[in-house]
């Protein structure tokens, strides 16, 4: 059992060398890598166990390379500083630090660093739909980076260590029950993640607010089309004032400002990590026309389509 743990752990944080596949592109150029399924335990789609080094998510996609992943990710550290991108920002997480990507984030891991400490991979799947929006798995509003305070990350590494001993232990139980504890081992550490994550975000206080959530999900389904506030208002039976005080609320901007930021991160993503021609990455985002694309892109970042793949290039 603990030969099977280390390879899927190293297989989830690392890659095998003989390789999971890999879904492609999703049309952008971006590759997403998916959940090693045949890893997972009884349908149970988690992994956990120590990180290592030198190793892929996928033979031929070095870690260093931009990337996405359609299963979430949490590194808890023992060692540091060690340097993460995800979504163009730069993360420096130190020991005792945690760093939460979320599915679909393109992210990059650093060349120059070590990773030590523990990895846990997951596909919420098979979680309970209140369990999802109690833990704030599609949160992406949440930063990726958490810096616990020591009570707070004593009791992080207690819940990740009875899931890590559950994860292993299969002996004892039958599988039925072994998947059921496992959720619930599972769901006592995302709550405790969750609440952190929450706790370090002015956002937290909206945390329940179903207007707010619905609108994000909405927003996340629809951006690369539908960039019309009183759109999403009707869609989901809300007056354009509701919609205004939920999300100003939430994030402090107004609903128009939030489309127009994850179209802006769509848009960049596109421009830096794939050769699509401005003109498509425009109308992948919602710009059939490649000039009021160019025109709404300066007007949000100061810099052309052009000069900003150039920058990066």
């Amino acid at each position: 059992m603990a030969d099977r743990t280390r390879e899927a752990a190293d297989g989830a944080m690392e890659g095998d060398d003989g390789a999971h596949g890999d879904r492609g592109t999703d049309g952008d150029g971006i590759r997403t890598f998916p959940f090693p399924a045949e890893l997972a335990v009884g349908g149970v789609g988690i992994q956990i166990g120590r990180m290592g080094t030198d190793r892929t998510w996928h033979a031929d996609a070095p870690l260093h390379r931009v990337h996405r992943i359609d299963f979430h990710v949490v590194m808890l550290f023992t060692e540091g500083p060690v340097r993460h991108m995800v979504d163009f920002a730069e993360y420096e997480a130190l020991a005792g630090d945690l760093l939460w990507i979320r599915p679909g984030q393109v992210h990059r891991f650093s060349r120059e660093n070590v990773y030590r400490g523990t990895v846990l991979t997951m596909q919420p799947g098979f979680l309970p739909r209140a369990t999802v929006e109690a833990t704030g798995l599609y949160r992406y509003d949440l930063p990726p980076l958490l810096r616990p305070a020591p009570a707070q990350l004593t009791a992080l590494q207690a819940a990740l260590g009875q899931l890590r001993r559950e994860y292993e232990d299969t002996a004892t139980l039958p599988l039925s029950l072994h998947t059921a504890v496992l959720r619930h081992s599972l769901t006592a550490f995302l709550l405790r993640l969750a609440h952190l994550a929450a706790s370090s975000s002015r956002a937290s206080r909206q945390q329940t607010d179903s207007t707010f959530t619905r609108f994000r999900d909405a927003v996340e389904l629809g951006f690369p089309a539908n960039h019309s506030v009183s759109a999403y208002a009707d869609t989901l039976g809300y007056s354009r004032r509701t919609l205004v005080r939920a999300v100003r609320a939430a994030t402090g901007e107004t609903p128009k400002g939030f489309i127009d930021k994850r179209v802006v991160l769509e848009a960049k993503r596109l421009l830096a990590h794939t050769d699509l021609p401005i003109g498509r990455v425009g109308a992948a985002v919602g710009f059939p026309d490649a000039a009021n694309f160019s025109k709404f892109f300066h007007l949000h970042t100061g810099r052309t389509p052009a000069a900003f793949r150039a920058e990066l290039r």
